[in-house]
């Protein structure tokens, strides 16, 4: 401790002298465990909380004496309803309004139009493209399945949003009861969603459908609070000025002026939705999704690559068709202009759908491929596949064999060794050093519930999981960041890399890695790499990219060759930016394990899996809660270490 002169409390504690104390007991207490009462190990019985069965009370309360089933089926009837509409006009199911389905030429147009409206002929080729892919693939139906589902959660989510977000914005009392809320339900794992709606909705599109609104609300509420913090004061007066109503100056003025911040929402909200729609498959959702699962389960490659080639290039169509309108301007036309130079889009559109009618009344083929007249891939790539396999079977089987038993068993085995009194500690001495005394009780209010619920031993093996493959992808990211920031056009091509593969929905890398190292945890792991990666060579190029150029040229000014300026200014300055990819790499990195339990892994994933096929509610949510927990730990420590690091920069600066 040491005396601060003129302080009211006269006394602080010194935050170094703490955390080292805290971290030397944690050690000693890992050191003595073969001597340690068994009550330091594992918390006794007596102190594990029933978690699971307080919320099973709580949502039997909510079901059955309040009635919220009742409200929450006359919802579902509304969604039902609506995806009734759109799974008749896209693929012909029998409900109202008995139109469908339309021609997969016509969608197929409307996609390309949408595009060449939005972003060119490279857009329009690309979202035309993939929807005559689609089809000619024999695929339509499991498609339009999927989109079906999109179409009617996504208005639904980004309504619920911005109504959400207009609130938060106008009552500082919404905003932070929906902060801690929206911070929890971001870092909660997609099975956690999916429990509750089981118990409530059943199984089934309509589950499915509202399972993707829930989801996908967070990123629409957050995108809307920052739009409308954002509309410069000079508008509002404008607004007012010229007497607009509170009513007109939200509809006319707000809201248009945080067009580019709502729509970057709405493309969140588009990107989450398909992501959900896929893995809702576990709840039974048709469509892709479930397809890509049970080929997986079957292990059926070939057939799988179509299905996930599917997938990602409507991942990115979607998301390339919602970037363009976030990032397209208002078109203002001259007055008098003629009809059709005002509507050439309309125009166009209108042409095409004749013309995709025709086509359709002259041959049944462009209105649905059937499965015999349909083309397939899986025959030359199971045998590419296989060829491949025998050619680096030798490789991978000693890479498994390595990596299982010379790392992940004896790092299973240390996890799990841990004493809960020695992770505790040590945890409080990492956030006592970050942050003071008040990051270390976060952590411990974070932590010590996850040890009172039971599943300690299962959230180890999640950490261990999330642990090596978070190394792995930053001794992979790091020099691919460092080498991608070098030059700007290697930077923007492994950024648009980046961008790409941040639109897979989550599943598709399952694939190759079943593909080459089986059912077991390496592939795991393997997947988690390569999805935790991303953000890490992302953050890293941007934080590279942004150091001021004067640094760089004081520090070559002063006789520094380009590697000290690398290790001594770049990075230094880049780190701040950095942990924000860190943080976002441990949050993908938790959210794979948890999804790839379904081939095998005995972590917190497997057992909320169990929870969802048993509909047991409780435990379901207090496995999400532990997996949230975790996150919400990590995204504490590093984004409070980036902004003591960016105020200490600031300093120096200064």
């Amino acid at each position: 401790m040491t005396a601060l002169p003129g302080s009211q409390s006269g006394i602080r504690l010194d935050r170094k002298a703490v955390s080292r104390l805290l971290l030397v007991a944690a050690v000693l207490l890992l050191i003595g465990r073969n001597h340690l009462p068994a009550g330091l190990l594992r918390l006794p019985e007596a102190a594990v909380i029933p978690f699971a069965d307080w919320i099973n009370i709580g949502f039997a309360f909510l079901r059955d004496d309040l009635g919220l089933m009742t409200l929450t089926r006359a919802f579902a009837d509304v969604v039902e309803f609506l995806l009734d509409i759109t799974a008749n006009l896209l693929y012909g199911k029998s409900r109202w309004p008995n139109l469908g389905p339309i021609p997969w030429v016509a969608i197929a147009g409307t996609a390309a139009v949408l595009g060449h409206a939005l972003g060119g002929w490279r857009l329009a080729a690309l979202a035309g493209g993939t929807f005559v892919w689609i089809a000619v693939m024999g695929q339509w139906k499991w498609a339009m399945e999927t989109l079906s589902v999109i179409i009617v959660a996504s208005p639904l989510s980004i309504l619920l949003g911005l109504l959400l977000g207009s609130l938060a914005w106008r009552s500082k009392l919404a905003e932070q009861i929906l902060n801690p809320l929206l911070n929890i339900a971001q870092s909660l794992p997609h099975f956690a969603y999916m429990i509750p709606v089981v118990v409530f909705i059943g199984v089934g599109p309509k589950a499915g459908a509202i399972v993707t609104i829930i989801f996908s609300v967070p990123p629409m509420i957050r995108m809307t609070l920052l739009g409308l913090r954002a509309v410069s004061p000079e508008i509002i007066e404008s607004g007012k000025m010229s007497g607009a109503t509170r009513w007109q100056l939200m509809t006319r003025v707000r809201l248009p002026a945080a067009r580019t911040e709502l729509l970057i929402g709405v493309n969140q909200v588009i990107m989450q939705s398909l992501a959900m729609v896929v893995l809702a498959s576990f709840i039974g959702m048709p469509g892709l999704g479930q397809k890509l699962l049970q080929l997986l389960q079957a292990l059926k490659i070939g057939l799988s690559v179509e299905i996930g080639i599917t997938v990602v290039m409507l991942a990115i169509v979607l998301d390339r068709l919602s970037k363009a309108w976030a990032h397209q301007q208002p078109e203002h036309h001259d007055v008098g202009a003629s009809w059709l130079a005002r509507h050439r889009m309309l125009a166009l559109w209108l042409v095409v759908l004749l013309a995709a009618f025709a086509l359709s009344f002259v041959d049944p083929y462009f209105v649905e491929v059937e499965r015999k007249q349909a083309l397939s891939l899986a025959v030359p790539v199971d045998a590419a596949v296989n060829g491949f396999i025998t050619l680096v079977n030798p490789v991978t089987d000693w890479l498994r064999w390595f990596l299982i038993t010379w790392v992940l068993i004896p790092l299973r085995d240390s996890f799990l060794a841990l004493p809960v009194a020695s992770v505790l500690i040590g945890l409080a001495a990492v956030g006592w050093r970050i942050g003071g005394r008040r990051s270390a009780l976060i952590c411990l209010a974070f932590v010590l519930p996850i040890a009172m619920s039971g599943w300690w031993d299962r959230a180890m093996i999640t950490v261990y999981m999330v642990f090596v493959s978070v190394a792995l992808a930053l001794m992979l990211g790091l020099p691919l960041g460092v080498l991608g920031s070098s030059r700007p056009e290697r930077a923007g091509r492994l950024l648009l890399i980046c961008d790409t593969l941040q639109t897979f929905p989550s599943f598709i890398y399952l694939i190759p890695v079943i593909m080459l190292f089986g059912v077991n945890d390496v592939a795991v792991v393997a997947a988690v790499v390569v999805f935790a990666t991303v953000p890490i060579v992302r953050y890293t190029i941007e934080g590279l990219r942004n150091v001021p150029a004067e640094t760089i040229e004081a520090a070559a000014m002063s006789g520094a060759n380009q590697r000290q300026i690398l290790w001594q200014v770049r990075l230094p300055l880049a780190v701040p930016t950095m942990l924000v990819g860190a943080n976002q790499s441990v949050m993908f990195a938790l959210f794979m394990v948890i999804i790839a339990a379904f081939i095998g892994t005995q972590d917190l994933g497997q057992e909320m899996q169990r929870a969802l096929s048993s509909t047991d509610v409780g435990k379901g949510l207090t496995l999400g809660l532990a997996v949230a927990f975790m996150g919400l730990t990590v995204d504490h420590l590093l984004l409070t270490w980036s902004r003591n690091r960016n105020r200490e920069l600031r300093g120096l600066n200064g």
